[in-house]
């Protein structure tokens, strides 16, 4: 007897197995059919099978091929299967019967005149019938199998192991053979494997799971999905369970970078606020990137303005504006926020803004040596905490440098890797663009800001016939400058206009429309118009400045503003307001009372076409009028009444001053940074009683003007200002006889005592005078010129019932 040994026999198996022939095509009976039953291929092994040459089968119907007819269920199946199999009874050449085991496929036609396609039928001649070489074959698949498995048995002990959980585990089968996962892998993950796969045996029914674990040997954790799968005898009973595992640690680690990125996406760059920006990357990149993060910018970035092109000059100087870690407080921090720091040329960062690139530094002994000699304080913070791994990324946008995002690693065992300087480019490239939107938009703030400063009215000209305070609060950063503004402006009369507007939009642009509107309020306040005219003046000039925007640029140039206009006059303690789309102002009277005029809201300005009406109000002296931009009482979750109801009980109150008044309002409708720009103009009327005014009615006859002489000095007597008389009575004199000789009755003189003497003479003609030079022979035409020699100013108002010419003279000191 022949005795072969377990090696002997490998060998004879593995030799029985060597393919001879790779491709044997006459081990398979091949023939094609068309969809009328015509052969239309046949292969050797069908000659081999049935006996008939190619030739003799070739062309002819199929049927005669069968031993009988197939049942009728089968042929209407044909017809709607793709594919058939079972046996089928055949026809030798020689007569006899085969019972062949057979599988059809239905192949669709190449073309739509083809018909219905025709039937490839193959049918196997050989079969393997060694059970030991079908076992052999089947051991050295599960061995050789690509994916990680494993066998165990009902004890939950591994029977076998392929050759790919041998590399994972980094064990041979022989040393895990008989053990439990749990034994296996010194993991919770092991636990809960065991848990699933007793679910298994008892269930019958395949388990999955995701699992987390850091297997001995490997430096980082991985990812697995696995598959517990019973295993079955003949008779079903469940004999094991087959483990399959497949590592899913690339594609979880690219999925949470995506993840990164996306969060990134949505959390970077939420502000137009630099620094908050920049301490939003930091944000993001702790803890799924790095265990601690810095963001450092060029010092000038932080002004809005552009650094100096190429790389920086050494050492480099970085201002810190951003930090995070993943331990509490940040201990690793050596330079902290807003402070400027120097960076030796061979440091990190220096090495990262003279090149351009990012770079991934691993912090050796050595390396954390040469710190040590350039920044001792920087090297023990390295040594405390383990840095390990630094990946610096500069931060570039539009061609500029901003500064550079430095990532470490002194938690994480693993270093950076290329997929992490990826992923560190990508958010730090968004982080950068939304630091530079926020630098440029910092420096278009600063220049709204500085022509709005210089537009808006440095100081308050003085004036009787109120006393005022003003604020004015730009809109918060994200939001803007926009085009609020106030003035208020002497009138004659000792009168004084008051007034608020607000130009739709933000910006430059915003700014200087503003600039050109209070100009040309100004100008037409000095024509002494009222309200309502004023308002239809400034409409038109909206209207001309929106057409010439939209022809230079060739598109919509829509202006939007808003006005309020008041004039208020010390003699009859009345306000005579106009309002173009404006909030309405509010009224307090000494009493405590607070109202907001019915003042006609009126088109916004630009609209044209529409009028404007005014109002008028009779205050008490020591009122409080009360003018604002709607971004006053206007607020994310409180409309428009709340903010009146507010303000209404805040100018209710008792206040020390109009400062502190203006402060309180702030306080309360505005805790925080408003969203849109707010002027306010507060100001507390006076009165001009009957001892500060004297009105005389004229006769149109030129001898009333020596009587109107006397009771100018008579007046001046009283008022103690006998230095003034002499003028005073040439302007008088000069004011009356004009009016006498080219206006019409009634003519009235009035004299008021303010900060300067006012003379006014009212006459019903609407004819102005006007300036001339007189030649050498005329007679007249010298009397307004030497008013206005001897005055500080002189000129006309249009009234109601004709017109007013009024002179103001300074009063001496005394």
């Amino acid at each position: 007897m022949n005795v072969m040994t377990g090696s002997e026999t490998a060998d004879d198996d593995r030799a029985a197995w060597q393919p001879r022939d790779t491709v044997n095509e006459a081990a398979t009976a091949r023939a094609t059919v068309d969809p009328n039953g015509i052969v239309t291929g046949w292969s050797e092994g069908a000659r081999r099978l049935l006996g008939y040459r190619s030739a003799e089968v070739i062309g002819r119907p199929a049927a005669p091929l069968l031993a009988e007819e197939p049942p009728a269920e089968t042929l209407r199946s044909l017809h709607t299967v793709p594919r058939w199999h079972g046996t089928a009874t055949l026809l030798h050449r020689d007569g006899h019967c085969l019972a062949v085991s057979m599988l059809a496929h239905h192949r669709e036609p190449d073309r739509e005149d083809d018909g219905g396609g025709e039937w490839l039928l193959v049918s196997p001649l050989t079969r393997p019938s060694s059970p030991l070489q079908d076992d052999t074959l089947v051991m050295w698949a599960f061995t050789r199998f690509p994916s990680t498995a494993a066998l165990y048995d009902t004890g939950l002990r591994l029977r076998r192991a392929n050759a790919d959980m041998e590399r994972v585990i980094g064990l041979p089968e022989a040393a895990m053979r008989g053990l439990r996962v749990s034994e296996i892998v010194v993991d919770p993950e092991g636990d809960r494997t065991e848990q699933c796969m007793r679910r298994a045996l008892e269930t019958g029914e395949q388990q999955h799971l995701q699992q987390s674990l850091r297997l001995a040997g490997h430096e980082s954790e991985s990812v697995w999905t696995t598959s517990l799968t019973p295993v079955r005898d003949a008779d079903g009973t469940v004999r094991g369970v087959l483990l399959s595992a497949h590592d899913m640690t690339e594609e979880h680690l690219a999925r949470k970078r995506l993840a990164l990125l996306n969060d990134a996406s949505v959390r970077i760059g939420s502000t137009l606020d630099l620094a908050r920006t920049a301490q939003e990357l930091a944000d993001v990149a702790i803890p799924r990137l790095a265990d601690f993060v810095t963001v450092d910018l060029l010092p000038a970035i932080e002004g809005g303005d552009d650094p100096r092109a190429g790389s920086p000059p050494g050492p480099v100087m970085l201002r810190r504006v951003a930090y995070q870690s993943v331990l509490e407080g940040s201990p690793e921090v050596v330079v902290e926020r807003e402070t400027v720091a120097a960076y030796p040329d061979d440091s990190t960062a220096a090495r990262c803004l003279t090149t351009g690139r990012p770079l991934i530094e691993n912090l050796t002994v050595s390396a954390v040596d040469r710190v040590a000699s350039q920044a001792p304080d920087r090297a023990e913070r390295m040594r405390r905490y383990g840095f390990h791994s630094v990946l610096a990324v500069p931060m570039r946008a539009r061609g500029i440098t901003l500064g550079v995002a430095t990532f470490s690693r002194h938690r994480r065992p693993e270093p950076f890797e290329q997929d992490d300087l990826l992923l560190g480019e990508e958010i730090t490239a968004r982080a950068a663009v939304c630091i530079d939107n926020a630098r440029r938009y910092t420096r278009e703030r600063r220049t709204s800001l500085t022509l709005q400063s210089s537009l808006l009215p440095q100081r308050l000209p003085p004036q009787a016939a109120v006393d005022v305070a003003s604020r004015y609060l730009p809109a918060s950063t994200q939001a803007g400058v926009g085009g609020d503004w106030f003035d208020v402006i002497p009138l004659s009369g000792a009168r004084v206009a008051l007034v608020v507007g607000d130009v739709v939009g933000h910006g430059i642009q915003a700014s200087a429309t503003m600039g050109r509107l209070r100009t040309a309020v100004r100008t037409l306040a000095d024509v002494d118009l009222p309200p309502d005219e004023l308002l239809t003046h400034l409409d038109d000039l909206v209207i001309h400045r929106s057409a010439e925007a939209a022809s230079a640029a060739d598109t919509a140039g829509d202006i939007g503003a808003t006005c309020l206009y008041a004039v208020y006059d010390p003699v009859s303690r009345r306000c005579t307001l106009a309002r173009a789309g404006h909030p309405v102002p509010a009224v307090a009277t000494p009493d405590g009372a607070v109202e907001f005029p019915d003042v006609p809201a009126g088109p916004p300005l630009g609209l044209g076409g529409l009028p404007f009406e005014v109002t008028e109000v009779e205050l008490p002296e020591g009122s409080l009028l009360a003018l604002y931009t709607d971004g006053l009482i206007e607020n994310r979750g409180r409309d428009i009444d709340e903010g009146l109801d507010a303000l209404r009980e805040v100018l209710a109150r008792p206040a020390p001053s109009l400062e502190s008044t203006c402060d309180t309002v702030l306080q309360t409708l505005l805790p925080d940074r408003p969203a849109d720009d707010v002027a306010l103009l507060i100001a507390r009327t006076r009165a001009l009683d009957a001892a500060h005014v004297a009105t005389w009615d004229v006769p149109a006859d030129p001898s009333a003007v020596a009587e109107t002489r006397k009771n100018t000095c008579r007046q001046l007597a009283v008022w103690g200002l006998d230095e003034a008389a002499f003028v005073t009575e040439l302007v008088v004199s000069e004011l009356v006889t004009n009016a006498i000789r080219y206006g019409g009755a009634p003519i009235q003189l009035r004299l008021i005592r303010d900060r300067n003497l006012i003379c006014e003479v009212s006459d019903a003609s609407n004819t102005a005078p006007h300036l001339r030079r007189a030649r050498t022979f005329d007679e007249g035409g010298r009397g307004l010129l030497l008013v206005a020699q001897l005055t500080q100013g002189w000129g006309t108002r249009q009234t109601y019932t004709g017109k007013t010419i009024w002179a103001e003279q300074a009063l001496p000191l005394t």
